[in-house]
């Protein structure tokens, strides 16, 4: 049993005219009556019969008629819905943003107001094979073949509660904090993986008090002085107004690399459209940084 053949038949036991059919569905009316015999054929039953110079379904007819109607009705506008799936996917940004997701989401805000008709779809998978823009971070970006991402170096620094413990300190080595009290992202975040490995150059484990998924939530915990944590230079923003001082590190030297590539292999017709949204990105945080290094 063929689509085709169902096709045929629906259309013939719909019209109950065999010559108009053939016409409607642009075949020969021998070719269609074929068609409907070869099911019947292999049913083993009866489905239409004349009567007189018209024609009707038997009960066999009216039975598979009822039974492929719900899918029959619609097999005409699935070529339609795949389209507009096509067009949809290809005005559609897919960003994996597993660094300086504060600024990116900013920037990525900030570009929708200015083109309202394209859709943004923000994911946060390590996992990810099928993103459009990646944004990730590592302690030190090493140039792979064929990749030509744009890379900022982003200081980290060290933010301490604005109090008389931090007052007059301008710089500071990590191991004087040695036996200060952390607040640290999750042990999943890439940030407190690399944050954990400047300590470990300074000779010791944080003895980290309190950790959570949130970045917000590590900053409100310094500053109502819970304990000290590392800072990312703007990925999350200045301390303006808040009881937070931000000290540089001068050993080990505490940086990082994020990493804004792109991948157009999925060649999915929105080329242009991932180039002006990294365009973007990456001017936003330039903005932001005052020129970070390329």
């Amino acid at each position: 049993m063929e689509l085709l053949q169902l096709k045929y038949f629906y259309a013939v036991a719909k019209n109950l005219h065999v010559t108009n059919t053939a016409q409607e569905l642009h075949v020969a009316q021998p070719a269609l009556t074929q068609s409907i015999k070869r099911l019947e054929s292999e049913l083993g039953v009866k489905l239409i019969k004349t009567r007189g110079r018209n024609i009707v379904l038997t009960e066999y007819g009216e039975f598979l008629k009822g039974e492929i109607a719900p899918f029959m009705d619609v097999l005409d506008e699935i070529p339609g819905k795949l389209e507009e799936m096509a067009l949809k996917n290809r005005s559609t940004v897919i960003v994996n943003v597993l660094a300086a997701s504060d600024a990116v989401i900013r920037a990525i805000m900030d570009f929708k107001k200015q083109h309202e008709d394209v859709r943004i779809r923000i994911v946060q998978n390590t996992e990810a094979t099928t993103a459009d823009i990646s944004i990730y971070t590592v302690p030190e970006y090493k140039p792979k073949a064929k990749e030509d991402p744009y890379v900022f170096n982003e200081k980290i620094f060290l933010a301490v509660p604005d109090n008389e413990e931090f007052s007059g300190i301008d710089t500071v080595e990590l191991a004087s904090v040695k036996d200060c009290e952390f607040i640290s992202l999750a042990g999943s975040k890439q940030l407190r993986a690399i944050c954990d490995s400047f300590c470990a150059s300074a000779g010791f484990t944080p003895n980290i008090v309190f950790e959570s998924d949130s970045p917000q939530t590590v900053r409100d915990m310094i500053e109502m002085q819970f304990g000290i944590g590392f800072w990312p230079q703007y990925s999350w923003g200045d301390t303006e107004g808040k009881k937070i001082r931000l000290l540089p590190i001068t050993n080990p030297l505490c940086k990082r690399d994020i990493v804004i590539s792109t991948d157009l292999k999925a060649h999915r017709g929105n080329d242009s459209l991932v180039l002006s949204l990294k365009e973007y990105i990456v001017k936003y945080l330039e903005d932001a940084t005052e020129g970070p290094e390329k």
